[in-house]
């Protein structure tokens, strides 16, 4: 049962209004309790929090409210709660939340969702989010990297003018997501909870593929190296509060923005299936889901 609260480059200009898309879109502890355990096949509640890489944007089925916070009814807490069978899920996830969304109301278009930890009653089995992204301006990344980048085809010109900037507000996440974990261990005490990391955006080594994704080799390197580094961190402070930390990285190699339609899992800046740009389509939402439903030792679902 759901219940929802729920370049290519061509001018500069051109190229702002596609990037301004992108950020509309997503810019728009106690233990953890082992209630699910690692043969359990059926979760009762199962509540579903976090970023756009939970919600899901663009993707079909949109559903729930409010609109602004773009859910698909095919995300990958959708596909956990069928493949944990949970009897109660509530998905809250909503595009552009931060951590501060969590325990604050987030204002989007056509509305406000609630803050998030509001859907804890105390009787869940499942909690699962993805976060941090937008805690370090991954719409203003995306922006900054795609008008800075093509103008240094062979250079790194992103990570020239971000310098170690991002290192130093993934560091400054790090303790925000210990007190999310923290709250949710409060809120929760019989809930498993599953920390879920950020899949492979670029390819996992090479150059990328300039100009289609417009980023020089050197800045992809440095991207790659920035979302890894974010993923390890999740994984650090998931495995220091007693959480499960869900590897989606790993098993969407090979399935990054520069990849063919049908093979890539996540869209460029220019999409080409149903999902917003930088963002995983209906696949990668069934492989990331897929990774959640092996991490907590759950059936996983047949590949459509």
């Amino acid at each position: 049962m759901r219940r929802v609260p729920c370049r290519f480059p061509a001018t500069r200009r051109s190229l702002a209004v596609l990037v301004g898309v992108v950020l509309a879109l997503v810019g728009t502890v106690g233990t953890a309790g082992t209630a699910l355990a690692d043969d359990t096949e059926q979760a009762g509640r199962y509540v579903a929090l976090g970023d756009s890489y939970s919600a899901g944007p663009l993707v079909p089925p949109q559903t729930g409210q409010p609109a602004g916070c773009l859910r698909s009814g095919s995300n990958f807490p959708s596909v956990v709660a069928e493949g944990t069978g949970a009897t109660d899920f509530v998905d809250v996830s909503c595009s552009g939340a931060t951590t501060a969304d969590f325990t604050a109301p987030q204002k989007v278009t056509f509305g406000e969702n609630p803050a998030q930890f509001d859907a804890l009653t105390g009787t869940e089995d499942l909690v699962t989010f993805t976060i941090g992204g937008n805690d370090i301006g991954f719409g203003e990344i995306i922006q900054e990297c795609a008008l800075r980048s093509p103008q240094q085809p062979l250079g790194a010109a992103c990570r020239d003018f971000y310098g170690d900037q991002l290192n130093q507000r993934i560091a400054e996440t790090a303790p925000k997501i210990v007190a999310a974990l923290g709250a949710i261990g409060t809120r929760s005490p019989g809930a498993r909870v599953a920390v879920v990391g950020y899949p492979a955006l670029l390819p996992d080594e090479g150059p990328g593929c300039f100009p289609v994704v417009p980023f020089s080799p050197g800045d992809v390197a440095w991207l790659r190296g920035i979302e890894k580094d974010l993923n390890a961190m999740l994984g650090a402070q998931a495995s220091a509060s007693g959480a499960t930390y869900v590897d989606t990285y790993t098993p969407t190699i090979g399935h990054d923005m520069c990849r063919l339609p049908g093979v890539k899992w996540i869209e460029g800046l220019l999409p080409t299936s149903p999902a917003a740009p930088v963002h995983p389509n209906a696949q990668g939402m069934e492989a990331m889901g897929a990774a959640v439903l092996a991490a907590l030792g759950a059936p996983i679902p047949a590949a459509a």
